[in-house]
Parts: C-alpha cells; structure tokens; sequence
C-alpha cells in the first residue's frame, strides 16, 4: 500500500491545497470534524490509516501497533467521545517506537507534557485528565476500519494533517492528487508573489471583467470565471 501513494511529496502540500485538488479530481472531501488539532502547534504528519476503534482498553492499540508498516498513522476511533481521554503517553511513546508517523484521535488525549517531550505528532479534539472508566465489547472488525466524524477509513486510505486539520485521500488516487495539489500550491505562490509586487489579486483574476460579464450572464459564477482563466484560489 505504501508503495502507491508519494508519501516524500506531501512534506511541500498543505491540507487545504489537498483538499482543493480533491475538488479538482473529483475526489469526495473528507475532512476529519473541525477542532482537530496537533497537540504541538506546527505539527505535520501523512501516512497509510492504522485504525483501531477504541473500547475502553489500551490493547486494542497495542494490536494495531503490533501489525503496523514503518510510517502509518494510528487513527483512533473513539466516537468524538469528550467524557474520556483514550490515548496517553505510553501508547504514543509505544507508536513512536514501532516507527510510527503519529496518530489522529477522534476523540480526546491527555499526558500533554509528556506527549509533548516525545514530540511525535498527535491530533485530537482536545485533552482530558480522566482516562476511560468503562469497559465494552470490543467490535470484530475494530482493526480493521474507523469511524472520524461522518468517515469511515481504513488501510486503503492515506490520511495528511497539519494545523487546518486532517484529511482522508483514498490511496490509490493519491498520486494524482497530490500532483494536482502541486499545481494549485504553485499557481497560488505565484499570486502571492504578485500581490506583494503591487499586483492586486482583483487585477489577476481580472474580477472587474468577471463583474462585467455576470451583468450580462446572470448564472456565470466565480468558480466557472476562474477555471476560465486558470486561477485556483477556490479549487
């Protein structure tokens, strides 16, 4: 799996020029739910989904870690819980040991300093002192997919997170996501460049011409505009 998808090019992308080449491809945004956020601001982590669905006991991470590749992602499922922190620092400790390229929770951590000091990359919705104080039924397939907000992952997917948040990529696509995402960072980089130049984005993506034309077009949108003229501020 790790072979399809170009894990070295997603050190130069954000999330947010991803998730506009999904648009671009035609790939479904999955984003994971707003106020998932690194624990250490400035954090970037991308690799293959490692899901565990949590139920109460560390040993399902421990299995998932135990049949883990160099460079996964533990991606745990806690149901967006805020009663209970799932994850510490020894399962973190434990991942950035196997090798590991850090884990997204959904749901809540805790042992922030300590997590801190390991430094490898977690995002969750938050910390929590109070660990879980129950126990369920484990599901058959907890290692097999996790539920994150309205997705559902797997070892088929690729997940990339920074400080926008994460985003799901189904791997075999993500080759030319990415090089799509290059396109748009590239595009948007040399807007920049020309706004600090006293070129104003207005007088790039010639809006009074777009404002003209939507006179006497009603329908034309900005979206239709762009793709016309090659911008890429919105997709």
């Amino acid at each position: 799996m790790t072979d399809q998808w170009p894990s070295g090019r997603f050190a130069a992308l954000t999330t947010a020029h991803l998730a506009d080449a999904c648009v671009r491809a035609g790939v479904t945004v999955r984003c994971a739910p707003a106020g998932t956020r690194p624990v250490v601001p400035g954090s970037r982590l991308a690799g293959r989904v490692l899901p565990a669905r949590h139920a109460g006991s560390v040993d399902v991470f421990l299995e998932a870690i135990e049949r883990a590749g160099p460079g996964d992602v533990l991606v745990v499922d806690n149901a967006g819980r805020l009663d209970e922190a799932c994850v510490g620092d020894l399962v973190v400790r434990e991942a950035a040991a196997a090798g590991l390229a850090g884990l997204v929770v959904w749901g809540l951590h805790r042992d922030t300093a300590d997590i801190l000091a390991i430094g490898l990359p977690v995002f969750s919705l938050g910390a929590l002192p109070a660990g879980p104080l129950r126990l369920s039924d484990r599901a058959d397939d907890a290692l097999d997919r996790a539920t994150v907000g309205e997705w559902t992952v797997g070892p088929d997917d690729v997940v990339v997170a920074d400080d926008d948040g994460a985003l799901f990529l189904p791997a075999d696509r993500a080759g030319e996501i990415v090089t799509l995402a290059e396109g748009i960072r590239d595009t948007e980089r040399r807007q920049a460049e020309r706004i600090r130049g006293g070129e104003s984005l207005r007088d790039q993506l010639r809006f009074g011409a777009y404002l003209a034309r939507r006179e006497r077009e009603p329908a034309l949108t900005f979206r239709a505009h762009l793709r016309a003229i090659g911008g890429a501020v919105e997709e």
